[in-house]
């Protein structure tokens, strides 16, 4: 019974992430609730749960995987206004994942990031700067502490990130 019941729980996620997303690939699924509004998806896409907060783009390659509580900023407040704290004003910055990418449990992704082919983030995680192509990275802020290794990448993959020739 609790198989047949996750199994339409997952039918559901992904049929509300077929419908949100403005633009997606085949064989993507969401085993968890997606909450976005400017979202662009490649093929063979797993969620296990992510909220969009704000209007900003976010680009995601192909064979994605997330963990449970992804999360990803892509709107804030003008604090250079001439009002403290901030005024009304809002300021949308877009995010890029690239292809081949896992991102652990409970990670923050700040907008304006750019997440390269093949990277992996350690769970819980705050993405704050870019990580390079096969970067894997963890903390807060995240920091590129290891890289995946580039044949063994080419081999399973088929390809190399450009960024890494």
């Amino acid at each position: 019974m609790r198989h047949l019941v996750k199994s339409v729980l997952s039918a559901v996620h992904t049929w509300r992430l077929k419908r949100i997303a403005r633009s997606i690939g085949w064989h993507c699924r969401a085993n968890g609730p997606v909450r976005a509004t400017n979202l662009h998806i490649g093929d063979d896409c797993h969620f296990n749960g992510m909220k969009v907060y704000g209007g900003g783009k976010v680009t995601i390659g192909s064979h994605f995987h997330s963990g449970k509580g992804l999360v990803i900023l892509t709107e804030f407040h003008d604090y250079e206004s001439t009002k403290l704290p901030y005024d009304e004003k809002i300021k949308l910055k877009d995010v890029e994942i690239g292809s081949n990418v896992w991102i652990g449990l409970d990670v923050c992704v700040l907008g304006g990031v750019k997440i390269g082919d093949g990277a992996i983030i350690q769970a819980r995680s705050v993405v704050a700067k870019n990580i390079p192509p096969l970067g894997i990275a963890g903390g807060h802020p995240a920091q590129v502490f290891k890289f995946r290794d580039k044949d063994h990448y080419r081999r399973i993959s088929g390809t190399l990130p450009t960024d890494c020739i």
